[in-house]
Formats: C-alpha cells, sequence, structure tokens
C-alpha cells in the first residue's frame, strides 16, 4: 500500500481529512480528556468524525492515536495500553472506510511524544527511539497504508531518522494558517529535492469566546489557499487544529474543478530571512567579553557576592549593601532567583536596578521553576538586550520548598536543559532550530554541590554541564574544602573554572539549620562544635572561619562566591578584609 500512495500522490494531488481533536471538542469531549483513549470507551464519536470527513471528499483519513505513545499515555494512567490503543485506532478507520465504499487511505497519525530529549529534556533518545517503535509497530499491526509523522517541532526528534527512510512525502502543519504555511511551501519546494509536499494548515489562529476556542477562517478562505498550494507544488493538502468537514468539502470542490496549471518557471531558491517585511534589519555588533569572563580568563581571583532580590518593591537595602560591597572590592554580584520557593522581586529588574545604582557587574542567577520553554527563551533575550549576559543557569527549587507549598512548577527542562538552550541562543537559534537573528553572547556558568548524597549522579550532571556549555562553575557552601578536593579528584578534575560558595555563619543555631534543614548544605560537626562552644561570640567565630575558607581557596581555585545571610552585607565586608 505504500506503493500504492505514492502512484496515487505522483497522478495528481489528494485530500487529507482535518481536526480530531477539534470536532471531538465541539462533541463535547472534555478538552482534559485523553482523546485517543476514546478508540476504546467511545469509539461511536471517533468513527462519527472518520465519516463525516470521508462525506465530505477527503482521500485520506489520520488515525485518532496523535497522542498514543507511552509518555502521553503515562499522564492518564494508560501507558501499558498503548499498542491497545494504537491497533483499535487503526481498526476504527478501516471500518468506517470499509462501509463508506470509497477507496480512501488509512494514515496512522504519530505525533510528538510530549517531553523533550535531553540535553534539554530528560528522555534519551534510546528511549524516544523505543516509544517510537512500539507505537509504529501498534499502528503496522492494525493494518493502516501509512504513516503520518506530525506536528514535530524538534527536528532532533525525526530529521536524523528520515534521512535514512524512503519517504513517500514531507510537509508541513498545524502551528499558523494557510497564508504562512503557503510561505513554507514556496521555500520548501526549492529544498524539497523531488519529494511530494503535503501541507495541512490550521484554520487561522484561535481566538477565545467565553469557553471556547474559535478558529476564524472560513472555508471558502482555506479552499482558496489548497488550491493555490497545490498550483505551487503540493501533492497532499488538508486541515489541521481548527478545521472541519465542512472546510474540507470545501477544499474538495475547488480542487475537483481546478484545471492543470502552467508550468513555473522559478528564477532562484526562496531562502529563509529572520527579518520581517518591512523592517530594516539590525547590525550585528559582537559584544566584548562580561567583566566575569574577562577575569576568569586573566587568571584573576575573582570574588562574587550574592544579593537576594527584596520581598517587597523596593531595593534601597540592597542597594546601599551592594554600594558596600563595592567599596570592599567587590566589582560582581550575583542576584538570586527564586531560592527556597519563596516570593522576591523578580532576577532581572532586581539586577538592572542594581547595577544601574552602583555601577556593579551582574552575574544573574536563571532557574527553569517558574517559566515554560517559551518564557524562558522570552526572559532570556530580554536580558540579553540588556545587556545582562553573565548567566548562572540552574533547576531551581520547587515551590513546596517554600511559602507556597500549593503553587505549581513548570520545569519544562532543567538546568541542564537550560545551559543547551543558552548554547544554542549563542549559535542564533532557539531551542527548536528556529533562527533569532544575530546570536547571542552570553557567558553560561553551572551550579554545583559537592556534598550531594548521590555522589556519582553529581558528577554525571556536572560533567554533562560543561559539554553543554558551563563555562565556570560555583558551588553549594562549602565548609570542608577537602570535600570538594575529593569531589573534583573522582570527577577527574574540571576543565573550567570553580568560585567556591562560602556562606559565613552567624551561631550554631544557624549552622544546625542550614546543616538539617536547607538542601544541598552540609556543615561538618567540628564546624557547628567550634560555634557551639564559641557562644555569644560565635559570630565573630564564623567570620574567622570564613576567612580561612577565602585564604584556602584563593590559593587553589579560581574565585570565592559569598553568600550574606539575613542581609547582613556588613559581615561578607569584614570577611572580605582576608584578601585584601
Amino acid at each position: 500500500m505504500p506503493y500504492e500512495l505514492s502512484r496515487r500522490l505522483g497522478a495528481g494531488p489528494l485530500l487529507c481529512d482535518g481536526a480530531m481533536g477539534t470536532l471531538l471538542y465541539a462533541r463535547g469531549v472534555s478538552l482534559d480528556a485523553c482523546f485517543d483513549v476514546l478508540n476504546l470507551n467511545n469509539p461511536r464519536v471517533v468513527q462519527s468524525i472518520h465519516a463525516d470527513y470521508i462525506a465530505a471528499g477527503a482521500d485520506c483519513i489520520e488515525t485518532n492515536t496523535f497522542g498514543a505513545n507511552r509518555f502521553k499515555l503515562a499522564v492518564h494512567g494508560l501507558e501499558g495500553r498503548v499498542r491497545e490503543v494504537n491497533r483499535r485506532g487503526v481498526a476504527l478507520a478501516r471500518d468506517v472506510r470499509e462501509s463508506s465504499g470509497r477507496d480512501v487511505f488509512v494514515l496512522g497519525s504519530i505525533g510528538p511524544l510530549g517531553k523533550y530529549l535531553a540535553p534539554l529534556g530528560t528522555v534519551t533518545p534510546d528511549e524516544a527511539l523505543a516509544a517510537f517503535r512500539e507505537q509504529a509497530e501498534a499502528l503496522l499491526e492494525g493494518g493502516l497504508d501509512g504513516f503520518i509523522v506530525e506536528t514535530f517541532s524538534d527536528l532532533e526528534e525525526v530529521a536524523r531518522a528520515l534521512s535514512g527512510l524512503p519517504v513517500q512525502a514531507l510537509g508541513a502543519n498545524c502551528s499558523v494558517g494557510s497564508s504562512t504555511l503557503y510561505e513554507v511551501l514556496e521555500q520548501m519546494h526549492a529544498k524539497a529535492g523531488g519529494l511530494p509536499l503535503c501541507i495541512q494548515p490550521n484554520a487561522g489562529l484561535p481566538s477565545r469566546i467565553g469557553e471556547r476556542l474559535i478558529y476564524l477562517s472560513s472555508p471558502a478562505y482555506m479552499a482558496e489557499y489548497a488550491e493555490r498550494m497545490v498550483n505551487a507544488g503540493a501533492r497532499l493538502v488538508g486541515g489541521c487544529c481548527g478545521t472541519t468537514p465542512q472546510h474540507i468539502a470545501a477544499m474538495r470542490e475547488v480542487l475537483d474543478r481546478r484545471r492543470p496549471p502552467r508550468p513555473e518557471t522559478r528564477q532562484a531558491a526562496v531562502t529563509i530571512s529572520p527579518v520581517a517585511v518591512g523592517t530594516t534589519p539590525d547590525l550585528h555588533i559582537a559584544r566584548p567579553p562580561t567583566l566575569l569572563g574577562r577575569k576568569l580568563a586573566a587568571g584573576e581571583f575573582v570574588i562574587t557576592v550574592e544579593l537576594d532580590p527584596p520581598r517587597g518593591h523596593t531595593v534601597e537595602k540592597l542597594v546601599q549593601g551592594a554600594k558596600l560591597l563595592r567599596e570592599r572590592g567587590v566589582d560582581i554580584v550575583d542576584i538570586n532567583d527564586g531560592s527556597l520557593g519563596r516570593v522576591r522581586m523578580a532576577v532581572l529588574p532586581t539586577a538592572l536596578l542594581v547595577r544601574d545604582a552602583t555601577g556593579l557587574d551582574i552575574n544573574m542567577h536563571f532557574t527553569c521553576r517558574d517559566r515554560n520553554l517559551m518564557g524562558i527563551q522570552g526572559d532570556l533575550l530580554g536580558a540579553h538586550a540588556l545587556d545582562v549576559r553573565n548567566i548562572l543557569a540552574m533547576t531551581g527549587d520547587p515551590p513546596r520548598a517554600g511559602d507556597y507549598a500549593n503553587a505549581t512548577a513548570v520545569f519544562d527542562v532543567d538546568g541542564v536543559g537550560l545551559m543547551e538552550i543558552l548554547r544554542r541562543m549563542n549559535e542564533g537559534h532557539d531551542a527548536t532550530g528556529s533562527s533569532i537573528g544575530a546570536p547571542t553572547s552570553f557567558y553560561v556558568g553551572a551550579a554545583l554541590n559537592p556534598a550531594a548524597e548521590d555522589v556519582a549522579r553529581e558528577i554525571d550532571r556536572f560533567q554533562r554541564k560543561v559539554r553543554a556549555g558551563a563555562r565556570w562553575v560555583q558551588t553549594q557552601p562549602v565548609y570542608d574544602l577537602g570535600q570538594l578536593d575529593r569531589f573534583l579528584e573522582r570527577a577527574g578534575g574540571s576543565p573550567v573554572p570553580i568560585l567556591v560558595g562560602i556562606l559565613p555563619l552567624h551561631s550554631a543555631r544557624h549552622a544546625e539549620f542550614l546543616h538539617n534543614e536547607v538542601p544541598g548544605i552540609t556543615i561538618p560537626e567540628e564546624v557547628r562544635r567550634r560555634l557551639r562552644e564559641a557562644g555569644d561570640g560565635a559570630l565573630r567565630v564564623g567570620i574567622e572561619m570564613a576567612q580561612e575558607l577565602v585564604r584556602a581557596v584563593r590559593a587553589r581555585y579560581a574565585g570565592a562566591y559569598l553568600m550574606p545571610s539575613f542581609g547582613r552585607f556588613e559581615v561578607v565586608a569584614e570577611v572580605l578584609d582576608a584578601i585584601r
């Protein structure tokens, strides 16, 4: 049957069906439901949609299996029913075809996994391959006529596999409406190497009206573009989100009455430009290295001090503390990003306010907890435009660690995935490989916990971060430099500079709290004993121990990363006296 599909594509354009999810929603299925499992528990509604598309004139119908892979089904507790859901999806479509009496192709729909592949996410290539194989085998067992692999935005999930397979058609679908995908078709035509092209746009972009999503492209409008697409070289047209049997019927009408197009003479290949029509492209001027980058490259001992954004909307106290630190010789400060899951001013405006008031260089911490993948990239592009380019890429503490136990976390990616995003931006692309115009020039650092309980896992993540592009590393607070030495020895050393975290202790109670209740911090018993024995003089002992650490770090590592507790900037300033 794949050969029959190829023959039919060569003989003339074919018409595919439209949206499945849109019609299921219109027929009363909740958006929160698992559409794929309807193949098992509500087959009639699925078959009614197939029947409507065939009646509208579709030459191909897609199975209701777009999300029927183990990862997406697991969200609904159905990961063990992949084969059953997919085989049933093919059977339903075949039954409707047989009863219609029309020669219609049944195409097995395969969509993305719903999780990001490593290094952006946690799914390995082998795990992805196993999931796709499981779904494809089940569809094949059901007796389909061909596969349709659709709505993939991450080319890593498909591109390498496509290069070695006898693909019958190549195309684009979803995302946008007819006019934009028509432009995509024109650009693909010059690059497709003779492969038949398939285009299935949305019915425009959706608008929310009340509790419903409404797509605004009319059947006549989409039919007009379907005819233009066929004239421009498309061999299979249809619709995606928002399209209905009425849209497909209108396309059928224009395709049935169309005359063979006159041959087109193409003078030159169309190239994709990142510059919008009517705008002037920005001149890309390479930015010099950041102060932090210059210092580390020159082998200078770096001192940076962490500043927590305020709990309110004023930064006067923070600015005064930053000015005190500058007087003590500090020229770089770290701006924290929502540590311990507590609400504070956002990190980027805090960074700008501190920099503008003090002239200090900024190392901005950036976490993955509060932003989805689009938000992460939008905020990073904004930071770069404002010349905040030192980024400490971190996963972030979950909300339950702080005051908002019921708040939701995003975590589309973790710290390693965030570094991969930054690396791609520095190459001029977003996370999906699309151009962002001129490359960014972020200087990216990573966090390290040498006191992690699972040392092997921490070493693995450390090495992955370096491979993802970390240019330096900052540790969690260290109270035993020998522990860091042993960690790095076991890891085979560090190819990048290390800034050692130092958090001065104020009292024995402070030390016990950090040791027992704050994730990632381990304080040796000897240190806690010294503070207990110091009694009322514990703060002085804590400062002295921090000074001892700074001196030891200066002799062995690239820099020190100091963290004031309780907003006591004067304590850190006194610690800095050890290196003056």
